[in-house]
């Protein structure tokens, strides 16, 4: 058993465009296939590409540099993740519990889009990168070399700006010949990249408190013994004899035997990979899932989330909108709303993965960069940027999932053919609402503020401390509702609405302070004018009273209002 203990499990990650040969790279370093290696699904034999997430391992020696870590073999545990387009939410739920991770590029063609996509959620969920040239056969033999070196100075130059800028960049041929070619044709360059990631592994930092999750991506059942669950644990750890919970099913199993890589154990930890039998369950109900501590996870219908714009998304992120929302292992559709904190706010952050429901926060028209336009006056006046930003989620049927879990949302449904990342933005689940009325339980705790903005005119004078003004208001507004609130006169005075005056919509306003000879003076003037011109018209004729210099005394009113206020105050700080 001790012997088992030693043995230290490090993730890579096998990531790449369609067909840059990342399942041939994974078969030549893979020794030891656990039951998901190599995809056994029909259609993606036929059609020669990965549909699911695959597993395989090959151990080594411990390198010199773990030496003293209580370890003594190294485990590889490869995550074959597919390149297919529409597959990226597996990629997603993959990504969470990779230690390290290969970007597999067909030198012949460099990066694209989905390389790119790929590198992508490498920066969000991955600490460590290795660049794999594939496929170098394909080069003439007298020009190999020169094009190897061209293709690595552009890698280099495409990872400058990202985390990975300075990871090491090597060249194999997985599967010379192509995948026509023999099984029995070796692979060149493979001993070197085992040389490179023993080099690169580290001791992945492992916490085996907490709930126990595991991410669960093959199921099948072995006659008369139960159903076997093989996955990687996410989180905390699990002994034999524990109970589990399958919330996909809401079940609770217990766990009878377990194996990691074919060998018996009695205890797994977080980044293990795992095949836990459990009694017995069509295991058709989960294909892929997840599998937790009973009652740790949480089902929930929307959530806030803190929020980060991807670089290379070239749309804007607009309130309101639609977008593809990875949780874990399931993608559902979502609707956004962005907000900051107040500009007023002290202090001006808050620290990471945490969320303070004691806080005002200032709703936002879209997620705010540098060059987003937005139609928030407050926001026009102060150039500078929030220095965080969030999110509430809305999803369109609810999702189960662990705490401060990784969030990515998509535009999936863009044409995989035009050349554009579809991964929009990212961020962490900070607050999950499990109540399926929510709107009215959990919203209204949410102090997000919309600035409002009317416009009327002063028509005239009506005392030295009161004017009559008109078109801030429909003639079937309730005035009353606004009585007591400030305005200004765009002429410098203070003012409150006192009531309404008459039935038409118009208004009195108090000015505490006393008009302005000067604006007695041009209000006087001009509802003379306006008596004189109205002679013989219509009451309803309406003529600007200016000033001066041409304007009309504009009366303004500032307000905010609570968006999930069920009663819609308004508020004059």
């Amino acid at each position: 058993m001790a012997a088992e203990e030693r043995t230290l499990n490090f993730n890579v990650g096998v990531l790449g465009h369609i067909d840059s040969g990342k399942t041939s790279l994974a078969k030549a370093l893979s020794t030891t296939a656990s039951t998901a290696a190599f995809d056994k699904n029909p259609q993606s034999r036929e059609r020669g590409i990965t549909l699911d997430l695959g597993f395989s391992s090959f151990s080594v020696q411990i390198p010199e540099h773990l030496t003293g870590t209580g370890y003594t073999r190294l485990q590889f545990t490869l995550v074959d993740c597919p390149g297919h387009a529409s597959l990226i939410r597996t990629i997603i739920g993959g990504a969470q519990i990779i230690d390290l991770m290969m970007l597999v590029i067909d030198v012949t063609k460099g990066m694209q889009t989905q390389s790119a996509e790929c590198l992508v959620i490498g920066q969000i969920a991955c600490h460590k990168m290795v660049v794999v040239l594939n496929k170098t056969d394909l080069l003439p033999e007298n020009k190999r070399q020169a094009a190897i070196d061209k293709m690595t100075k552009k890698m280099q130059k495409t990872l400058e700006n990202t985390k990975f800028h300075g990871s090491p960049i090597i060249s194999v041929a997985a599967k010379p010949g192509g995948p026509e070619s023999p099984e029995t044709v070796t692979a060149q360059g493979i001993s070197d990249l085992i040389e490179l990631l023993k080099s690169q592994a580290y001791l992945p930092k492992r916490d085996p408190s907490g709930p126990f999750l595991m991410a669960v991506d093959h199921c099948f059942s072995i006659k008369g013994q139960g159903t076997v669950m093989t996955g990687t644990i996410l989180s905390g750890s699990i002994n034999l004899n524990d109970n589990v919970e399958i919330p996909a099913l809401k079940v609770t199993k217990k766990v009878k035997s377990m194996q990691m890589f074919h060998k018996p154990i009695s205890r797994a930890v977080q980044g293990d990979r795992l095949g836990i039998c459990v009694t017995q369950f069509d295991p058709k109900l989960l294909e892929r899932g997840l599998v937790c501590t009973p009652e740790s996870l949480h089902t929930i219908h929307a959530a806030v989330i803190s929020v980060h714009k991807i670089l290379y998304f070239k749309g804007a992120l607009n309130t309101k909108s639609k977008f593809h929302i990875t949780v874990g292992h399931e993608t559902v559709m979502g609707k956004v709303m962005f907000f900051s904190l107040s500009p007023d706010s002290e202090p001006q952050e808050l620290p990471p993965n945490t969320f303070d429901f004691s806080k005002e926060y200032q709703y936002q028209d879209c997620y705010l960069t540098k060059d987003s336009v937005t139609s928030d006056p407050v926001k026009k006046e102060d150039e500078n940027l929030p220095k965080q930003q969030w999110a509430l989620l809305e999803f369109e049927r609810p999702v189960t999932c662990p705490k401060l879990c990784l969030i990515i949302g998509s535009k999936l449904d863009t044409d995989i053919h035009s050349n554009t990342c579809r991964l929009a933005f990212h961020g962490e689940l900070l607050e999950g609402m499990e109540e399926k009325n929510y709107p009215e339980t959990f919203l209204p705790k949410l102090k997000v503020f919309k600035m409002k903005h009317k416009e009327g005119q002063a028509e005239r004078v009506n005392d030295d401390y009161s004017v009559i003004g008109r078109s801030l208001f429909k003639k079937e507004t309730n005035i009353q509702l606004f009585v007591g609130l400030k305005v200004k006169l765009s002429t410098g005075e203070d003012g409150v609405i006192e009531g309404s005056f008459g039935q038409s919509g118009k208004f009195k306003i108090r000015i505490p302070n006393g008009l302005q000879p000067e604006t007695k003076k041009t209000l006087s003037a001009s509802s003379k004018k306006k008596s004189k011109s109205s002679k013989g018209d219509s009451e309803s004729t309406q003529v600007e009273e200016v000033r001066a210099d041409g304007q009309p005394v504009l009366i303004t009113l500032w307000f905010k209002r609570y968006v999930f206020d069920p009663h819609k105050k308004m508020i004059q700080t």
